[in-house]
């Protein structure tokens, strides 16, 4: 997808990222207890946090006009805006950093997040994690940071596969990503065996918006466990009563299938993700399901850690796809009936 100049469509995003109400932490210990986050200066170092089970993240669109790529808040003389499309905030509203807390973890890891809000509703703030967090765990304020510089607004993780996901070839037959090569060819949906470009690797603490979603062998007609990042979108085809969109192919993120029961998230440990890029937005099999590629463009790139965008970048400067023909599933509708009602069903022994 070629993003927009901003004279060609005011409200296009140039990127976005996913962020959590500040109420959504709050204190359980200490001076501030019962509050979530709010004013700087009436944080007080020592309380104790935990992110509300349930918590669920806003897609934040942002408009930066800057020509900073759509990567970095607060480092240019334009401030960037609330986008169309957004979740959070109201499109043309001017964006505001806050500032930087870090707080420590039960386990002694630091956990930094950034506390953002919008014109008009600086009372109602965002944070956004730079690091994995996760619900009814302690964090201790430790560092209030009221101006942090220029910063990254990034998803911790990107659209990727966990070890041992089984990718077809071009002949059907499976091969796991973590032992894919560029250059090997793979079936895709559209455009028949292609080669592959690039495997991404990243290694993160499998807690928060980092742990995997594990898709429960033959929920969606997979072969066996289907286990892929939060933000991993699947390729469904649903016509009549059954769609999802203004259009039967629609491409649903793993997280909006979790029931946690054939579909759940799985938190402890770490986990490996890889990430695939072709030269375009591909359709590929993983465990016979039909799941996206990583898409390449500026939007993306915004999105994406720091690691992998500066080697995307490196290696596909010129790389500019467009995204895979298809309608974003509509939540709300998927929510109205139920995860459940996409799942296959079992299959006889």
């Amino acid at each position: 997808m070629t993003v927009a100049s901003p004279d060609e469509c005011p409200d296009t995003a140039s990127y976005g990222c996913h962020v959590f109400p500040a109420t959504d932490l709050a204190v359980v210990s200490g001076a501030n207890l019962g509050d979530g986050l709010g004013c700087l200066d009436d944080l007080c170092p020592g309380d104790i946090y935990t992110l509300r089970p349930g918590a669920e993240a806003l897609h934040l669109a942002i408009r930066d006009t800057g020509g900073r790529c759509g990567e970095f808040l607060g480092a240019g003389p334009i401030a960037p805006s609330v986008a169309a499309g957004t979740e959070y905030g109201r499109p043309g509203a001017t964006l505001t950093l806050e500032g930087r807390l870090t707080f420590m973890g039960a386990d002694g890891a630091q956990v930094a997040i950034l506390l953002i809000s919008v014109e008009g509703e600086r009372d109602r703030p965002v944070f956004l994690p730079l690091d994995p967090i996760e619900p009814k765990v302690s964090y201790a304020l430790i560092r209030v940071e009221t101006e942090p510089g220029p910063v990254r607004l990034a998803d911790i993780t990107a659209v990727a596969f966990t070890r041992g996901t089984m990718i077809a070839l071009a002949g059907g037959a499976p091969r796991a990503v973590e032992d894919l090569r560029p250059g090997d060819r793979v079936l895709t949906r559209d455009h028949g065996p292609q080669p592959l470009r690039w495997v991404g690797q990243r290694t993160v603490r499998a807690v928060g918006s980092c742990a995997p979603v594990v898709i429960s062998k033959g929920t969606l007609g997979n072969d066996a466990d289907l286990i892929v990042s939060q933000h991993q979108r699947v390729f469904l085809y649903r016509r009549g009563a059954e769609r999802l969109a203004r259009t039967p192919e629609v491409l649903l993120k793993a997280l909006h299938l979790v029931e946690d029961d054939r579909v759940f998230i799985r938190r402890g440990g770490f986990v490996d993700y890889f990430n695939l890029v072709f030269d375009n937005h591909e359709i590929i099999y993983a465990e016979g399901v039909p799941t996206e590629s990583l898409l390449v463009n500026e939007a993306m790139l915004g999105r994406l850690p720091d690691d992998l965008a500066k080697e995307v970048s490196h290696r596909f400067p010129q790389m500019t796809q467009r995204p895979h023909y298809g309608s974003e599933a509509d939540v709300a509708l998927l929510r109205l009936r139920g995860p459940e009602a996409l799942h296959r069903a079992p299959r006889r022994a």
